[in-house]
């Protein structure tokens, strides 16, 4: 059964790398094989590159993204087409889709033909968030994170609201952890009488 969590968008590099590390590791800190290792560490960069629901990501397939810098997308949720730039990580896409088929899903389920599930991406990223001590990881986490670093370094969140198509940036702030960050920074040294 899952659990109710606030998942949370990993703010620093440090927080990404340590879980790019975990991911890699796999469950409870064993090895996992080595194909599903890169995928699950490709997933997690598409991730957090892009922005794309998980539900968007299981849904490509390796002709979409092999020796490009962008794709095209429609997206599931809003039915919205969205232009996705991957030129940032084209190298570690080039590296994970050689030798694969271009009709093959580009994260494929363990046994191979079908699409990887949105609840076994959740276990992996589950999993990986246990590893390293921290019970606020799913799905979203990909996209939070995407979200939180965007905004940071563009301070730019009408564009953010826009690529992620929510009403208002009241909703997008919210959704990334801005709000409850900038409430506490004012409220940092705050005191009276």
């Amino acid at each position: 059964m899952r659990r109710l969590v606030n998942v949370e968008p990993l703010r620093s590099q440090d927080e990404i790398r340590e879980m790019l590390l975990a991911i890699k590791r796999g469950n409870k800190g064993k090895p996992k094989r080595e194909g599903l290792a890169e995928r699950d560490v490709t997933l997690f960069l598409m991730g957090i590159n892009t922005g794309l629901r998980v539900s968007d990501l299981l849904t490509l397939k390796v002709e979409d993204v092999r020796g490009r810098d962008h794709f095209v997308i429609r997206e599931g949720k809003t039915k919205k087409k969205r232009s996705v730039i991957i030129a940032s990580i084209r190298k570690e896409l080039d590296e994970y889709t050689e030798g694969k088929d271009d009709n093959a899903y580009l994260f494929p389920s363990q046994k191979g033909q079908n699409a990887m599930t949105t609840t076994q991406a959740y276990r992996v990223l589950e999993s990986a968030g246990d590893y390293i001590g921290r019970d606020d990881i799913g799905t979203h986490t990909m996209r939070k994170t995407f979200g939180y670093h965007y905004y940071k370094r563009t301070r730019d969140i009408a564009m953010l609201q826009d690529i992620f198509n929510h009403s208002a940036p009241s909703i997008t702030k919210r959704y990334i952890g801005i709000t409850q960050d900038e409430i506490d920074k004012s409220l940092k040294g705050f005191r009276l009488g």
